[in-house]
Protein backbone atom coordinates (compact mmCIF):
# COMPACT_ATOMS: atom_id res chain seq x y z
CA UNK A 1 0.00 0.00 0.00
CA UNK A 2 1.28 3.67 -0.82
CA UNK A 3 1.78 5.70 2.39
CA UNK A 4 1.50 9.11 1.54
CA UNK A 5 4.24 10.99 2.77
CA UNK A 6 4.14 12.12 6.82
CA UNK A 7 6.08 15.43 7.30
CA UNK A 8 6.47 18.17 10.36
CA UNK A 9 4.30 21.02 10.45
CA UNK A 10 7.09 23.27 9.60
CA UNK A 11 8.19 21.04 6.66
CA UNK A 12 3.79 21.25 5.55
CA UNK A 13 3.68 25.25 5.80
CA UNK A 14 7.22 25.62 3.30
CA UNK A 15 5.93 23.16 0.84
CA UNK A 16 2.45 25.02 0.89
CA UNK A 17 3.58 28.06 0.80
CA UNK A 18 5.88 26.74 -2.16
CA UNK A 19 3.03 25.45 -3.90
CA UNK A 20 0.46 28.89 -3.09
CA UNK A 21 3.38 30.98 -4.76
CA UNK A 22 2.92 28.61 -8.21
CA UNK A 23 -1.02 29.21 -7.70
CA UNK A 24 -0.84 33.26 -7.73
CA UNK A 25 0.84 32.52 -11.50
CA UNK A 26 -0.93 29.79 -13.14
CA UNK A 27 -2.53 31.40 -16.44
CA UNK A 28 -5.41 29.93 -17.89
CA UNK A 29 -6.91 31.20 -21.46
CA UNK A 30 -10.85 31.81 -21.88
CA UNK A 31 -13.28 33.47 -24.43
CA UNK A 32 -12.52 36.21 -23.46
CA UNK A 33 -8.50 36.26 -23.07
CA UNK A 34 -6.11 35.22 -20.35
CA UNK A 35 -6.77 34.89 -16.75
CA UNK A 36 -5.20 34.18 -13.42
CA UNK A 37 -6.04 31.22 -11.40
CA UNK A 38 -7.65 34.05 -8.84
CA UNK A 39 -9.90 35.15 -11.78
CA UNK A 40 -11.42 31.87 -12.18
CA UNK A 41 -13.24 32.46 -8.80
CA UNK A 42 -15.26 35.24 -10.99
CA UNK A 43 -15.38 37.40 -7.27
CA UNK A 44 -16.62 34.06 -5.48
CA UNK A 45 -14.83 32.94 -2.51
CA UNK A 46 -14.76 29.13 -3.75
CA UNK A 47 -13.88 27.78 -6.71
CA UNK A 48 -14.17 23.73 -7.83
CA UNK A 49 -12.20 22.77 -11.13
CA UNK A 50 -12.83 19.91 -13.15
CA UNK A 51 -9.67 18.28 -15.25
CA UNK A 52 -11.75 17.90 -18.22
CA UNK A 53 -9.81 15.13 -20.30
CA UNK A 54 -8.96 15.77 -24.39
CA UNK A 55 -8.55 13.88 -26.74
CA UNK A 56 -5.36 14.83 -29.15
CA UNK A 57 -2.45 13.81 -30.83
CA UNK A 58 -0.13 14.25 -28.18
CA UNK A 59 -2.29 11.73 -25.58
CA UNK A 60 -2.88 9.58 -28.63
CA UNK A 61 -5.58 10.13 -30.26
CA UNK A 62 -4.64 10.51 -33.88
CA UNK A 63 -6.96 12.58 -36.22
CA UNK A 64 -9.60 13.88 -32.85
CA UNK A 65 -9.37 17.14 -31.32
CA UNK A 66 -12.43 16.48 -28.83
CA UNK A 67 -13.40 15.94 -25.30
CA UNK A 68 -13.22 12.78 -23.48
CA UNK A 69 -16.40 10.88 -23.89
CA UNK A 70 -16.36 10.35 -19.87
CA UNK A 71 -15.78 13.82 -18.91
CA UNK A 72 -18.44 14.56 -21.31
CA UNK A 73 -20.85 12.05 -19.23
CA UNK A 74 -20.09 14.01 -16.32
CA UNK A 75 -20.38 17.09 -17.56
CA UNK A 76 -23.92 16.39 -18.81
CA UNK A 77 -24.76 15.89 -14.90
CA UNK A 78 -23.85 19.61 -13.40
CA UNK A 79 -27.05 21.44 -12.87
CA UNK A 80 -27.95 25.08 -12.93
CA UNK A 81 -25.01 27.06 -11.88
CA UNK A 82 -26.78 30.03 -9.82
CA UNK A 83 -27.49 27.32 -7.03
CA UNK A 84 -23.34 26.89 -6.25
CA UNK A 85 -22.90 30.59 -6.98
CA UNK A 86 -25.75 31.32 -4.39
CA UNK A 87 -23.73 29.55 -2.30
CA UNK A 88 -20.48 31.99 -3.28
CA UNK A 89 -19.33 29.21 -5.34
CA UNK A 90 -17.91 28.90 -9.14
CA UNK A 91 -17.59 25.90 -10.81
CA UNK A 92 -15.44 25.35 -14.16
CA UNK A 93 -14.13 22.92 -16.88
CA UNK A 94 -10.10 22.81 -17.32
CA UNK A 95 -8.32 21.62 -20.37
CA UNK A 96 -4.71 21.13 -21.33
CA UNK A 97 -6.06 22.17 -25.19
CA UNK A 98 -6.48 25.12 -27.17
CA UNK A 99 -9.26 27.47 -26.24
CA UNK A 100 -10.82 27.76 -29.86
CA UNK A 101 -11.28 23.52 -29.85
CA UNK A 102 -12.78 23.63 -26.28
CA UNK A 103 -15.32 26.81 -27.68
CA UNK A 104 -16.16 24.32 -30.09
CA UNK A 105 -16.97 21.22 -28.75
CA UNK A 106 -18.92 23.60 -25.71
CA UNK A 107 -20.98 25.12 -28.26
CA UNK A 108 -21.57 21.23 -29.48
CA UNK A 109 -22.79 19.77 -26.47
CA UNK A 110 -24.83 23.01 -25.70
CA UNK A 111 -23.19 23.71 -22.18
CA UNK A 112 -22.51 26.59 -20.31
CA UNK A 113 -20.58 26.01 -17.42
CA UNK A 114 -16.96 28.19 -18.08
CA UNK A 115 -14.51 26.55 -19.59
CA UNK A 116 -10.78 27.47 -19.70
CA UNK A 117 -7.58 26.30 -21.23
CA UNK A 118 -4.44 25.06 -19.51
CA UNK A 119 -2.07 24.73 -22.27
CA UNK A 120 1.26 25.95 -21.67
CA UNK A 121 0.60 25.94 -17.77
CA UNK A 122 1.66 23.14 -15.00
CA UNK A 123 -1.97 23.71 -13.31
CA UNK A 124 -2.98 20.21 -14.56
CA UNK A 125 0.78 18.85 -13.80
CA UNK A 126 1.25 20.44 -10.07
CA UNK A 127 -2.84 18.99 -9.19
CA UNK A 128 -1.87 15.80 -10.81
CA UNK A 129 -4.36 15.45 -13.97
CA UNK A 130 -1.82 15.72 -16.70
CA UNK A 131 1.18 13.63 -16.80
CA UNK A 132 4.50 14.34 -17.63
CA UNK A 133 7.77 12.87 -16.20
CA UNK A 134 10.20 15.54 -17.70
CA UNK A 135 8.09 17.90 -14.95
CA UNK A 136 7.38 16.11 -12.59
CA UNK A 137 7.14 12.55 -10.82
CA UNK A 138 4.36 10.21 -12.44
CA UNK A 139 1.84 10.14 -10.15
CA UNK A 140 -2.12 9.90 -9.92
CA UNK A 141 -4.78 9.05 -7.26
CA UNK A 142 -1.59 9.43 -4.77
CA UNK A 143 -0.61 6.42 -6.32
CA UNK A 144 3.50 6.62 -7.46
CA UNK A 145 4.50 4.91 -11.14
CA UNK A 146 5.23 1.60 -9.60
CA UNK A 147 1.98 1.02 -8.10
CA UNK A 148 0.22 2.71 -11.11
CA UNK A 149 1.88 0.56 -13.42
CA UNK A 150 0.36 -2.65 -11.56
CA UNK A 151 -2.82 -0.73 -11.34
CA UNK A 152 -3.68 1.63 -13.58
CA UNK A 153 -1.24 0.86 -16.90
CA UNK A 154 -3.07 3.42 -18.91
CA UNK A 155 -1.78 6.36 -16.54
CA UNK A 156 1.66 7.24 -18.30
CA UNK A 157 3.88 10.26 -19.44
CA UNK A 158 1.98 12.54 -22.07
CA UNK A 159 -1.64 11.44 -20.92
CA UNK A 160 -3.97 12.98 -18.45
CA UNK A 161 -6.36 11.78 -15.90
CA UNK A 162 -9.89 13.25 -14.73
CA UNK A 163 -10.05 15.00 -11.66
CA UNK A 164 -11.08 17.56 -9.62
CA UNK A 165 -9.19 20.01 -7.55
CA UNK A 166 -11.19 22.57 -4.75
CA UNK A 167 -9.57 26.05 -4.09
CA UNK A 168 -10.39 28.85 -1.31
CA UNK A 169 -10.12 32.42 -1.60
CA UNK A 170 -9.18 34.87 1.25
CA UNK A 171 -8.66 38.25 -0.04
CA UNK A 172 -5.74 37.66 -1.95
CA UNK A 173 -4.63 34.23 -1.09
CA UNK A 174 -5.46 30.77 -2.66
CA UNK A 175 -5.50 27.69 -1.09
CA UNK A 176 -5.72 24.38 -2.38
CA UNK A 177 -8.42 22.48 -0.25
CA UNK A 178 -9.00 19.12 -1.74
CA UNK A 179 -8.43 17.20 -5.04
CA UNK A 180 -10.46 13.82 -5.93
CA UNK A 181 -9.21 11.42 -8.72
CA UNK A 182 -10.93 8.08 -9.98
CA UNK A 183 -13.79 6.95 -8.33
CA UNK A 184 -13.48 9.72 -5.91
CA UNK A 185 -15.36 11.19 -8.85
CA UNK A 186 -18.09 8.87 -8.64
CA UNK A 187 -20.76 10.82 -6.77
CA UNK A 188 -20.71 13.71 -9.75
CA UNK A 189 -21.81 11.42 -11.85
CA UNK A 190 -25.64 11.97 -11.60
CA UNK A 191 -26.86 9.55 -14.26
CA UNK A 192 -25.69 7.20 -12.06
CA UNK A 193 -27.65 8.36 -8.86
CA UNK A 194 -31.23 8.20 -11.43
CA UNK A 195 -30.32 4.65 -12.42
CA UNK A 196 -29.23 2.94 -9.20
CA UNK A 197 -33.18 3.63 -8.43
CA UNK A 198 -34.12 1.27 -10.79
CA UNK A 199 -34.04 -2.58 -10.73
CA UNK A 200 -31.69 -2.76 -13.65
CA UNK A 201 -29.06 -0.34 -12.23
CA UNK A 202 -26.06 1.53 -14.08
CA UNK A 203 -26.19 -1.18 -16.36
CA UNK A 204 -23.28 0.13 -18.48
CA UNK A 205 -19.58 1.31 -17.11
CA UNK A 206 -18.94 5.01 -17.21
CA UNK A 207 -16.51 4.40 -20.24
CA UNK A 208 -19.53 2.83 -22.30
CA UNK A 209 -21.57 6.41 -22.63
CA UNK A 210 -20.97 8.05 -25.73
CA UNK A 211 -21.49 11.58 -26.41
CA UNK A 212 -24.93 12.51 -26.10
CA UNK A 213 -25.74 14.11 -29.76
CA UNK A 214 -24.78 10.78 -30.89
CA UNK A 215 -27.49 8.80 -29.44
CA UNK A 216 -30.42 7.37 -32.22
CA UNK A 217 -33.16 9.79 -32.73
CA UNK A 218 -35.33 6.89 -30.48
CA UNK A 219 -33.12 6.84 -27.45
Amino acid sequence: MNIPQVVSPQEWRVARQNLLAREKDYTFTGPGGQVSLPGLFDGRRQLITYHFMWRHEQSGFAGEDQGCPTCSFLADSIGHLSHLHACDTTLVLVSRAPIASIERFRKRMGWQVPWYSSAGSDFNYDFHASFDENKAPLEYNYKDKETLAREAPYIRSGTDGPGVSVFLRDGDRVFHTYSAYERGLDSLLGTYRWLELTPLGRQRHVTEFPYHDTYDHES
